[in-house]
């Protein structure tokens, strides 16, 4: 009688759990799908323009190549980086039904994105003379300058657009996104294609074509939170507030940016280095597909950690601990099948990626070579995705920056010099040394996140969301 009833208690308890993980990870679907449309469409942006302008020349080409790598390290790094400050802040100020700080947050934010453009707009207003002090061909050098010139429109609209897409996503408004992207998308295929070929602009016309695109992504997401019935709880007059407390946001914003920016400019230094290397055309324009391949893949990793920061920054504000570590469980579960899913059918598929690039049978032989560690590296990042997405919702951003430092500098960089030049392994070697960086930094996060208080957690973001101290207790009622 007695192990018929512990029979059924425990199969209770198995449906129970089985319920909640499920209804969990309907919830993080629902986020993340739409999310990996908005990231898809985002990055198709610039590479549209790229692809119209290898369509006008070497010059072309290889000059809107450089100047779309350093804007992206010296400016659309960082303002994605500090944006993401947000992911805290308002998340968690959600989650604590304060609603009228998200309004509050994101002034902040814009502004001090936008301050921020202005140092970075005089460095793009001078890329075509640095490039030139540091060697660069005078012509290639010129054209990078112009194009990073054009781009500065853009970069004012990106500064404004990321912090309201936060403002929405931390509110699970995530379709809005979605549509404003792909009508963003849209309508730059056919402006870009009409601005280089048939206006005579050429490259300037690829570059401003992003920027224009930018200005209109702004537009939607601005006329839908002014407008929408969503967004009334949320909507926030600007005021003195906003300007008070930017140092709050910044305290955020600032190690969440080198978080993210350490990780981006190390793989902007693998292809740098791949041009040291013997036969340098070959290297970096393998590790440039990989590279392109793996960007590609870890859109729907970044939709997941996206989802996963959201759940868990809403879960610890609204004082949740169980269900915030119930969210992190399934979002890492998921995200761990996923990549290992996408990560064998790359494999399987290595001996037809390199022709989806090139025609040359030495790029596609190495290509394939090399699809093997990229595979590893898709379930890497795979991992660090969904954990850089749970340290931004529980507001771990300056332990981020600190395992990012040691994980790619102090770790990763080395080996990659070590076995890409010393032992000659070439751009397997670098390869090799990015991935060990990855590998570590996700080991690292990982530990962190399972001996995390949750408990603990939950009280710190009640105590951000409201900005006092306290008791524990009403911090779980």
């Amino acid at each position: 009688m007695e192990e018929g009833l512990l029979e059924r208690e425990e199969e209770r308890t198995v449906r129970g759990w089985y319920c909640d993980f499920t209804a969990e990870a309907r919830r993080l679907g629902y986020l993340a799908g739409p999310m990996v449309g908005v990231t898809l469409s985002q990055y198709l942006v610039q590479v549209t323009s790229s692809m119209m302008v290898g369509h006008l020349g070497e010059l072309a080409l290889s000059s809107s190549a450089i100047a779309t790598s350093l804007s992206g390290v010296t400016g659309f790094s960082v303002l994605q980086g500090m944006a993401s400050g947000l992911d805290t802040l308002c998340g968690q100020a959600y989650g604590a039904k304060q609603y009228k700080k998200l309004g509050i947050h994101t002034y902040r934010a814009i502004l001090s994105l936008v301050l921020v453009c202005l140092p970075i707009s005089l460095i793009w207003v001078s890329m075509g003379k640095l490039l030139s002090l540091i060697g660069q061909d005078p012509l290639i050098s010129q054209e990078a300058g112009i194009y990073a010139v054009w781009m500065i429109p853009g970069l004012f609209a990106f500064a404004i657009a990321q912090p309201l897409m936060k403002f929405l996503q931390c509110q699970s408004l995530i379709l809005p996104m979605l549509l404003s992207s792909f009508v963003t998308l849209c309508v730059h295929i056919p402006l870009c294609w009409v601005m280089v070929f048939k206006t005579g602009l050429a490259n300037v016309g690829a570059a401003l074509s992003i920027s224009i695109s930018y200005l209109i992504n702004v537009l939607i997401l601005a006329l839908y939170i002014k407008y929408s019935d969503s967004c009334n709880a949320t909507r926030s007059p600007l005021s003195m507030e906003a300007l008070r407390g930017i140092n709050e946001f910044l305290r955020l914003a600032i190690p969440s940016a080198v978080m993210i920016c350490l990780e981006w400019w190390s793989f902007e230094l693998l292809v740098l280095l791949s041009g040291l290397l013997p036969n340098p055309k070959l290297e970096t324009s393998v590790l440039s597909i990989c590279l392109t391949s793996i960007s590609l893949l870890c859109t729907i990793t970044y939709g997941l950690g996206c989802a996963a920061s959201t759940r868990v920054s809403n879960e610890l504000g609204a004082g949740n601990p169980e269900q915030a570590h119930l969210a992190v469980r399934v979002a890492t579960s998921i995200t761990i099948t996923e990549a290992v899913l996408v990560s064998l059918t790359l494999f399987s598929l290595r001996r037809l990626v390199g022709h989806a690039y090139s025609d040359e049978k030495e790029v596609v032989d190495y290509v394939r070579e090399m699809t093997p560690l990229v595979s590893i590296s898709v379930i890497s990042d795979g991992c660090l995705g969904v954990l850089s997405g749970i340290a931004r919702g529980c507001g771990w951003q300056y332990l981020g920056a600190y395992v990012n430092l040691g994980a790619f500098y102090l770790v990763g960089i080395p080996i990659a010099v070590l076995l890409g030049f010393f032992l000659q392994y070439g751009g397997k070697g670098l390869w090799i040394g990015i991935l060990s960086g990855a590998v570590i930094q996700s080991l690292l996060l990982g530990i962190i996140t399972t001996f995390t208080n949750w408990q603990q957690q939950a009280m710190v973001a009640r105590e951000r969301a409201f900005e006092e101290r306290l008791p524990l207790q009403s911090v779980l009622n």
